[in-house]
């Protein structure tokens, strides 16, 4: 009997022949030169006519990133701070930054990757090297080793490395620090002939042209009785295909626009460098309030002042600090700073939008929401960000009451994709009452708390000239994507991880 095989599947077949052992496809690819799909479709044949085996083994490969060597020869941000601080062995948190700045380093890969490798410790403000960061200095850690084999060999897989480096630590190191490597799980299949195979191929062989369709020239010239048409077999494993999608943020963010624009919502804007006047005193926060100290808001140094409103708009806002002005209210009862209010700050909350819209235009009834970017000086950590955006909004109306604002932000977070809302009690200075917004997490079985809302004071509407009630609320969008996508940490959201983007699903 002749067995008749295409020219590619010959050679395939041919290299299992001429070998006793069994053959990696990689192997096969290599001395082929056909591609992986076609030495693979081959292989799916020679199983299913009993003529070779398929054995898999799944192995961890480290894949690094194509700038490893000049990481690797710069020294990883933590292992610079480590020797930067060897005489010392102690840094106040607050100098930090700056000695990151002037090394050129990313602070947040200091304190994350240094906190857990076990180099460094938060004691009291300062950030201390340990006695594991003493020994350090002396001896690379496991993720180093690993990457420095890794470069050296060119591809290596996680049982290559030597006993000596403990695997599990590399993983924990590596396995979400995209920047350095990654760790992949990949599939090595092997290949043997069996006995039926050896007979089969000892026997008469016929090698033909496979095309997809006949030509007139194969017709006439006769080459038609040593062509095959091609087959297609459409179970065999295809590339995957991911659909075009945008940023994770950005997704969540556009979800939150539609959201209330569907809900008759007008869409406003403002700059992001704001005046302490329309950030803090326009929402009769009180000037010596903790949340104006530089250790919570970022002041600017250029430019340092901001223009004002008109003097009686300014001075309906001073009055209301001093005496509470014509609201009913004795205010706060202080001397109100003219140069604290024109202080620049980078807006720590959307509210200043909304408010600025507010004393443009107080007549009811009106419904207005702003999408931005915020700005609190935070400490990074895995639930907060220096910067991160905001939803905030506000509806005047003379029937509007506290039932209109819970009803809203539930039918908003019943748009975003969450079920189960609850609001509990809060305080803030410019809303009463006021309430905070909680969502239930589905995946982790726990309620997480999302935003504020509330009723505008009259401190803050009547010196504007609004006399009805106007409601306010202000959401965090960053910790809501976390629990849309199942993120533990912030960060996640703004690292440039093309395979975890294309992997996630569209609909959320």
């Amino acid at each position: 009997m002749t067995l008749t095989f295409t020219r590619e599947q010959w050679n395939v077949f041919n290299a299992l022949k001429n070998s006793e052992k069994e053959i990696a496809v990689k192997d096969i690819v290599s001395k082929t030169g056909l591609d992986n799909s076609m030495v693979m479709g081959t292989v799916v044949y020679g199983e299913n006519e009993g003529w070779l085996t398929v054995r898999e083994e799944k192995r961890e490969e480290l894949v690094l990133a194509e700038n490893i060597a000049e990481l690797l020869n710069a020294g990883l941000p933590e292992r610079q701070m480590l020797h930067a601080l060897m005489d010392s062995g102690r840094i106040m948190m607050r100098d930090l930054a700056g000695k990151a700045k002037s090394m050129n380093l990313p602070m947040s890969d200091i304190i994350k990757w240094g906190g857990l490798r076990g180099w460094f410790d938060k004691i009291k403000g300062e950030l201390i090297i340990t006695e594991a960061g003493k020994n350090a200095m002396q001896e690379k850690d496991a993720d180093e080793h690993a990457l420095l084999a890794g470069l050296k060999k060119g591809r290596i897989f996680l049982d290559e490395l030597v006993p000596t480096i403990n695997t599990d630590r590399v993983k924990s190191l590596l396995g979400k620090r995209g920047t350095l490597a990654k760790i992949k799980l990949r599939t090595i299949r092997w290949i043997q002939l069996t006995t039926n195979g050896q007979e089969a191929f000892s026997g008469d062989i016929k090698v033909v042209t496979e095309k997809t369709q006949l030509s007139s020239e194969d017709i006439l010239s006769g080459d038609w009785q040593n062509i095959r048409l091609r087959q297609y077999d459409v179970t065999l494993p295809a590339e995957r295909i991911y659909p075009a999608k945008i940023h994770l943020m950005q997704k969540v963010i556009q979800d939150a626009r539609q959201a209330f624009l569907e809900m008759g919502f007008s869409e406003i804007v403002s700059p992001q460098a704001e005046s302490a006047f329309w950030d803090f005193d326009a929402l009769f926060q009180p000037q010596d309030h903790p949340a104006r100290d530089m250790q919570d808001t970022f002041y600017l140094s250029n430019p340092k002042e901001a223009r004002l409103p008109a003097d009686d708009l300014v001075d309906r806002v001073r009055q209301t600090h001093e005496n509470g002005w014509e609201t009913g209210s004795t205010g706060w009862g202080y001397n109100w700073s003219l140069e604290r209010a024109k202080q620049m700050v980078l807006r720590t909350h959307n509210t200043a939008c909304t408010i600025r819209s507010l004393a443009s235009d107080p007549k009811p009834p009106r419904k207005v929401f702003s999408v931005g970017k915020v700005f609190r000086n935070e400490t990074v950590s895995y639930k907060h960000l220096p910067e991160f955006f905001q939803v905030d909004g506000i509806i005047i109306d003379e029937e509007a009451n506290l039932s209109t604002l819970l009803g809203t932000l539930t039918e908003f977070y019943r748009k975003m994709g969450f079920e189960k809302m609850k609001f509990k009690p809060a305080f803030f200075p410019y809303t009463e009452p006021s309430a905070e917004v909680f969502v239930y997490m589905e995946k982790k079985k726990t309620w997480i708390e999302l935003g504020g809302s509330g009723i505008f004071r009259p401190e803050v509407t009547e010196p504007f000239g609004c006399k009805v009630p106007v409601l306010a609320f202000g959401l965090g969008l960053d910790r809501l994507a976390m629990m849309r996508y199942g993120l533990n940490d912030i960060r996640e959201l703004y690292w440039s991880d093309l395979d975890k983007i294309k992997e996630v699903p569209l609909c959320q």
